[in-house]
């Protein structure tokens, strides 16, 4: 069994890669946008209420915006 130092040094030596996963990235990035529109439920409810401030609910919006942006990205890098 060849030493850490030995693959790093010599990289032809190493098993080759798996293959990748084939991955339904729109699938993951919904389930995302889903799950930060729950948060933002329930930020607005706690903001309402007046138990937490209104960063929540900003933080919340950037993620579903961000997710957004993913769906773009994976529509034009399939």
């Amino acid at each position: 069994m060849p030493s850490i130092a030995s693959l790093l040094a010599h990289p032809d030596r190493r098993r080759p890669s798996p293959p990748p996963y084939e991955v339904n990235l729109r699938r993951v990035v919904l389930a995302g946008i889903a799950l930060w529109a729950v948060a933002l439920v329930v930020a607005l409810l706690l903001a309402v209420v007046g138990n937490r401030p209104w960063d929540g609910v900003a933080v919340c919006a950037a993620g579903i915006a961000l997710g957004g942006l993913g769906l773009l990205w994976a529509r034009r890098h399939r």
